[in-house]
C-alpha cells in the first residue's frame, strides 16, 4: 500500500510542477522576446537528450562508422528533413538501428 501512495504522490507532484508554469505564464504578459526564446526550449531539450546518445554510445566520443546509433540517427535526420513526418522518422531510425546492430553486432 505504501508503494502505491508513493507512486500516486510523486505523480501528483510531477504533474503540479509541470502545470504550475503553464498556469502562471498564461496570466502573465511576457515580452515578445521571451516568447520567441521559449519557442527554442523543446529543440534544446530534445538535442540534450538525443546527441549524447548518438555521439557517446559507450560513454566515449565515437564518430566512427562502427557507431550504429550515429548511423541510424543520421538516417533518421535525413528522413525527418525530407518527409517532415515524425512517425516515419522514428520508425526509420529504429529499424535502421536494429538492422545495423544485427549486421555490425554492437
Amino acid at each position: 500500500m505504501n508503494l502505491w501512495l508513493i507512486i500516486i504522490g510523486m505523480g501528483a507532484i510531477t504533474f503540479s510542477i509541470r502545470l504550475l508554469p503553464i498556469a502562471l505564464l498564461h496570466r502573465i504578459d511576457l515580452p515578445p522576446i521571451v516568447w520567441r526564446a521559449l519557442r527554442f526550449v523543446p529543440t534544446a531539450v530534445l538535442s540534450a537528450i538525443v546527441f549524447p546518445a548518438l555521439l557517446q554510445p559507450n560513454d566515449t566520443f565515437d564518430l566512427s562508422l562502427g557507431n550504429v546509433r550515429l548511423l541510424a540517427g543520421l538516417l533518421a535526420i535525413v528522413v525527418a528533413w525530407r518527409s517532415k513526418n515524425v512517425l516515419l522518422t522514428i520508425s526509420t531510425g529504429m529499424i535502421a538501428l536494429w538492422v545495423l546492430q544485427g549486421i555490425i553486432g554492437r
